[in-house]
Parts: structure tokens; C-alpha cells; sequence
């Protein structure tokens, strides 16, 4: 816990340092089939995971922490291009945000199992309600159209919000997952959603994590449920042709 409240603690005080970021997992599609059939835009989600100004706008709580790997990454700039190539295609673009801290810190009150990042960010109050960096990103975040998940506690977008029932309704059998954090909310979506019998794409350089060390544990942990990890050059050219009118 010591260990996490310092890290929160660095995203106040501007102390996390650059890293090279390895992408050495990133690799060829598992599935075969042609680009149409994989990225059908009638089936295909795009999950946008915690587009909050405290973590992705400058001044925000946590933008200093994921501003290094987000830079080694490339993440802001892909994103910039995968969410317009997205819409433009017709696929239904989904937002996951994270619980937004209550004013009086009493978030977790009477909790019988308060995990660690979750007390860390008791006094940090990331995300809070009713402010600037609870509001979401104007690049990133969502567009007329546009899902908004319910929010999560912890770090699946699944558990205990409405994403699956969501998902279903839209017809949606494959997921790509854009965002923050690439081995907590990113893994752990993804982990679930492998598990409920979607179809999950990540994409390591359009995601970002609070060290090197995050993204190298996402990047040797996503072999074991995605059924594809590209980069966005790669996964651009297997997107439908743009709909008609977009």
C-alpha cells in the first residue's frame, strides 16, 4: 500500500520518469480470417476505458503518472487516429468510466474489503464528482451516439455494471480496448470479456499504464485471452471502408 499511495503521489509531484516501453508482444492477429469477417462494423465495439481529464488532460491528477508510457506509447496520437476511424466505420463506440470519488471520501464506507489502489485514492479523490477531472476528456470522450457504461469500482468494466447486458443489445460479439490503465482497467475488461465469449482485440500502443513495469506486464499477459494484439497501423487496415454519410 506504501508502494501505491507513492506512486499517486508522483502524479501530484510530476516525479514518474520516461520509460522505453517494449511492444515486443505485439504480433499478427490469432484469427485468420479475412479483415471484413474479423471487424464486421455491425459487430465490432470500440471500448474507450477511463477518458477522464485526471488522467488524460494536462493538470489532471493522474496525467503526469501515464504521460510517460502514454509518450513511449504513442497512445494519445492512436487514439486521435483508431476513435474518428472507428465512428467513421459505423462501429458503436462504447465508454467505460471509472467510479468517481465521493466529496466526503466516504466511498468505501463500511466496505468489508477495500483493495489497495481504492485507499491509496482516498485522499487523492481522483475522478471526483463534480469536478474538472471527473468530466471526460473533450478528444476522447463520448460523442453523440456513443454508449456511456455505468461506472466501475474497481477495474473490470464488466463486473457490476451494465456493459455485458449493453454489448449484447447492440449486437456486439468483438471488442477493442483503447485506454487506460494496459494492466489493470485495459487486462482486466478484456480478461472478462474473453471469459463471457467475446471476441478481444488490444492495441499496445493505444494504451498506457502508471510505469514501464505496467506495460510489460500487459504486454506479457495478453497472449493468454486476447484473440488479437495489433498495433493501430495494423488494425486500421483490417477496419471496414467508411459507411456511407460518415
Amino acid at each position: 500500500m506504501t508502494h501505491l499511495r507513492s506512486l499517486l503521489a508522483a502524479a501530484l509531484l510530476g516525479a514518474a520518469a520516461t520509460a522505453n516501453v517494449s511492444h515486443a508482444a505485439a504480433s499478427a492477429p490469432v484469427s485468420a480470417a479475412a479483415p471484413s469477417a474479423v471487424y464486421a462494423a455491425e459487430h465490432t465495439a470500440l471500448l474507450i476505458v477511463d477518458p477522464y481529464n485526471d488522467f488524460m488532460t494536462e493538470g489532471g491528477k493522474l496525467y503526469k503518472a501515464i504521460k510517460p508510457t502514454a509518450d513511449a506509447s504513442g497512445m494519445f496520437d492512436n487514439m486521435r487516429k483508431i476513435i474518428p476511424a472507428a465512428r467513421a466505420a459505423g462501429m458503436q463506440v462504447f465508454i467505460l468510466p471509472h467510479h468517481q470519488s465521493l466529496p466526503g471520501g466516504d466511498d468505501y464506507a463500511g466496505w468489508q474489503h477495500v483493495n489497495m489502489f481504492q485507499a491509496a485514492n482516498h485522499a487523492l479523490k481522483a475522478f471526483e464528482v463534480g469536478s474538472w477531472g471527473a468530466q471526460f476528456n473533450p478528444e476522447f470522450g463520448p460523442r453523440k451516439g456513443d454508449v456511456i457504461v455505468r461506472e466501475h469500482y474497481a477495474q473490470s468494466g464488466f463486473a457490476n455494471t451494465d456493459l455485458d447486458f449493453l454489448l449484447k443489445q447492440h449486437g456486439i460479439t468483438h471488442i477493442i480496448l483503447v485506454g487506460v490503465i494496459a494492466n489493470s482497467c485495459i487486462e482486466s475488461t478484456a480478461r472478462y470479456g474473453m471469459e463471457l465469449g467475446y471476441h478481444v482485440t488490444i492495441v499496445p500502443d493505444a494504451q498506457a499504464a502508471f510505469d514501464a513495469e505496467g506495460m510489460r506486464a500487459a504486454a506479457a499477459n495478453a497472449p493468454l485471452y486476447a484473440h488479437a494484439i495489433l498495433k493501430t497501423a495494423d488494425l486500421l487496415k483490417q477496419f471496414p471502408a467508411p459507411a456511407a454519410g460518415r
